[in-house]
């Protein structure tokens, strides 16, 4: 016998040292959780995010080093009716004093009118850094309230920058904080349901959470080289959670049916490693090839995503191949203990040499139209999942606004107020110039040219004096803001952005010599994310389907394969994106789903979702395709060999699917418009994978491509396979579908 593999290797050393192996894995978690914590982390700075004309402006009014102190306004507008004028004075006054009295507020200016005299507000300047200003705005939220109670005629209200971000994350807190405590208890009752005994269901959790742990302290250390976001432990967690249970399913489910047939637990854990752990490693690389493309995008947040998702990958293909059998051969038959007795029979694995007990008939049912008639399955599942992609081809991408968040606040509702009464307080761009000191004067008067230039209805007149602009203490930087009274998403603030940015700026800063300007804000940000996701999708998609491609070539010595992976996992994503379009860009799923439609996707949606997607798909694929080989090796016809496969396989891929499908729909419960979106898409694109991609498709497709499946170069043919310890039984009920 030759030389075998590394996985059997590893797997056979931690099983006959168990002890060792775990304290081995114990030991590296801790030091990887421990070690990150005490390096710290190195967060991506604006320089880092920076994107396009709207990253470019960022940068100019940075390099300005402004004093931009915190800013709450007390709104005060009529219950019914016009506006007491004399009234809202006199609890103008009131907040004002009240408000000073404060320590965390530097100064309270005038009120000032709207436009209309159907509103009054008070400028709040608070002092302290900024960044804290939501932690330190209850005290000034409680004042208000008073002054409210003082005048109960009025509607006296506090908005501002810090008093929305509280809300909101109090809001989003709770949303979190309930999807954390959900995820835990779902994921361990589907588990339970999978295997029907708890120490199974546990165990895949507990190598998901370790991993997870160990890849949180690692990512730490990694945002040294490449910044990390405050997106990146979500993703870990995620995916972490995903991979782990996956694989320690994969493995868990192989070793229970060679212990049920027989095998001694070392043999078990040997036969499972050489076949499910293999799997796991094919399936690993795939998805840190489809999270490595991200780096591709040449963007902070994306970069920080990707190297946390190779990590915890990493980390969770370690786990599997190293503590997961030495926990399994130090368990035993334990594993299977305590059963819960109605769910034990239904999940137990088969028993004797080839597995006789007999397969659930659902499976049979499902795969007798793709064994009987191939290529009508075919055309009709596939024409099915093109015309659900076919939405697809008009997405439309866009930054979520203000007007995309959660109404349920008194904060958001007071925003609406606010910007109707004053339409500059709302949606802006910004116009940042950067020039000589001894220029300052001849920008200042361009852009109080390019303010009068704002007069059409695309624009709203500046309230007060006139227009604001900001000039840096060192006079080489100045700023205007340009407002719209249109939403920030609107069709008209793109507009309104592109004159800007085509006519109105030019013409009035070409006269300034050796000028550098750029126009930012909201509106510009979302465009130009838009734009920068469109350019970067196909470079994405192009790295990770052409080195996808080349793994599964050469893992399965096969071309044909490897084509149809790549095919079907598109055919997975298109339908994925399709469906999103049907949901979110128009409105009938609003009262079912609780959300505004924002009439286009999430701007960096797509290009994550294409990744994450690519990537835990091909786990299904692997492991379907693998146990597909096993029968072809053993000599199996190839029909047989793809009912062996779908039938032997489609227990674990529906629990592993149903698992992620549960987890990802609590996202869609959550209140923002991105977390429903990437929670309506992911799970979605789980189920559609796991169902008709894996259980329709693909066997229809390799039914019919019959030997045709295993076509490769002579090259790929050199190495010879070695077989599985036993050859594996074809279900009888899927021959006899036939």
């Amino acid at each position: 016998m030759g030389r075998r593999p590394v996985t059997v290797r590893l797997a056979r050393w931690s099983a006959e040292h168990p002890w060792r192996a775990i304290a081995l894995w114990v030991v590296f978690v801790a030091v990887c959780f421990v070690g990150g914590n005490a390096a710290g982390m190195t967060e991506a700075t604006d320089d880092d995010m920076a994107i396009g004309e709207a990253g470019r402006a960022q940068l100019i009014v940075d390099g300005g080093n402004f004093d931009e102190p915190a800013v709450e306004n007390v709104l005060i507008t009529p219950r019914a009716g016009a506006l007491d004028q004399t009234a809202a004075k006199t609890a103008a006054d009131d907040a004002a004093a009240r408000l000073r009295q404060l320590t965390g507020v530097a100064s309270v200016g005038a009120p000032v009118p709207s436009r209309d005299g159907g509103a009054l507000l008070v400028p709040i300047t608070m002092s302290g850094d900024p960044k804290t200003a939501s932690d330190r705005v209850q005290p000034l939220r409680d004042a208000t309230a008073k002054v409210q109670e003082a005048h109960p005629g009025l509607r006296i209200e506090q908005v501002g920058g810090p008093s929305i971000n509280k809300a909101l994350d109090d809001t989003l807190g709770r949303d979190f904080k309930r999807a954390e405590l959900l995820s835990l208890p779902v994921t361990l009752a589907i588990l339970i349901i999978a295997f029907g005994a708890l120490i199974a269901a546990g165990v895949p959790v507990l190598l998901a959470l370790s991993s997870v742990a160990a890849a949180m302290g690692l990512s730490t250390l990694a945002s040294h080289l490449v910044p990390a976001t405050d997106t990146t432990a979500s993703v870990i967690l995620l995916i972490g959670m995903a991979v782990g249970i996956d694989y320690s399913l994969f493995y868990v489910r192989r070793e229970r049916e060679e212990r049920a047939k027989g095998r001694s637990g070392l043999d078990a854990v040997e036969i499972a490693a050489e076949t499910s752990g293999h799997a796991v490693v094919v399936s690993g690389f795939a998805v840190i090839i489809s999270m490595a493309g991200l780096l591709l995008a040449n963007d902070a947040v994306f970069s920080s995503l990707a190297v946390g998702s190779i990590l915890v990958v990493a980390v969770a293909v370690t786990g599997s191949l190293t503590v997961l059998p030495a926990l399994l051969a130090k368990l035993g038959r334990w594993v299977d203990r305590p059963r819960v007795p109605l769910l034990w029979r239904l999940t137990a694995p088969p028993t004797g040499r080839h597995g006789e007990r007999a397969t659930p008939r659902f499976w049979p049912a499902v795969l007798k139209p793709a064994l009987r008639a191939p290529l009508a399955t075919l055309v009709v599942s596939v024409g099915l999942l093109l015309a659900l992609a076919a939405p697809a081809l008009g997405m439309k991408l866009k930054f979520p606004g203000m007007e995309d968040l959660p109404r349920t606040t008194p904060a958001m509702q007071a925003y609406d107020r606010l910007t109707a009464a004053f339409p500059s307080t709302g949606t802006s761009h910004t116009v940042a110039v950067r020039a000589s000191a001894d220029q300052a004067d001849r920008v200042r008067a361009a852009l109080t040219d390019l303010a009068g230039r704002a007069a059409d209805p695309l624009f709203a007149p500046a309230e007060g004096d006139g227009p604001k602009i900001k000039v840096s203490a060192d006079r080489r930087v100045s700023v205007l803001e340009v407002a719209t009274p249109y939403a920030s998403r609107t069709d008209e603030a793109a507009r309104s952005l592109h004159e800007l940015r085509d006519d109105l700026a030019p013409a009035a800063l070409r006269g300034v010599p050796g000028i550098e300007y750029a126009i930012g804000g909201g509106v510009a940000d979302s465009e130009d994310y838009a734009a920068h996701i469109r350019d970067k999708l196909p470079v994405v998609m192009g790295f990770v389907l052409a080195l996808t491609f080349l793994v599964m070539a050469w893992t399965f010595r096969s071309v044909v394969v490897a084509l149809t992976a790549i095919v079907l996992n598109l055919l997975s994503a298109g339908a994925a994106y399709g469906l999103l379009v049907l949901v979110f860009q128009g409105d009938w799923a609003e009262g079912v789903l609780g959300f505004t439609s924002m009439g286009a996707i999430v701007s960096w949606l797509p290009l994550f979702l294409f990744v994450v997607l690519f990537g835990l798909s091909m786990d299904y694929h692997v492991f379907v395709v693998s146990r597909i080989r096993e029968g072809v090796r053993e000599g199996m016809s190839n029909r047989d060999a793809v009912a062996y496969g779908i039938s032997s396989s489609a227990g674990v891929v529906t629990s592993a699917a149903i698992v992620m499908v549960g987890v990802f729909a609590i996202f869609a419960s959550l209140s923002t418009i991105d977390m429903k979106q990437l929670g309506i898409g992911l799970a979605a694109a789980i189920l559609l994978d796991a169902t008709i991609i894996r259980a329709v498709v693909l066997p229809s497709l390799m039914t019919l491509l019959g030997e045709a499946n295993w076509w490769a170069p002579r090259f790929l043919r050199a190495r010879a396979a070695t077989p599985p310890a036993e050859p594996p039984a074809p279900a009888p009920e899927l021959v006899d579908a036939r």
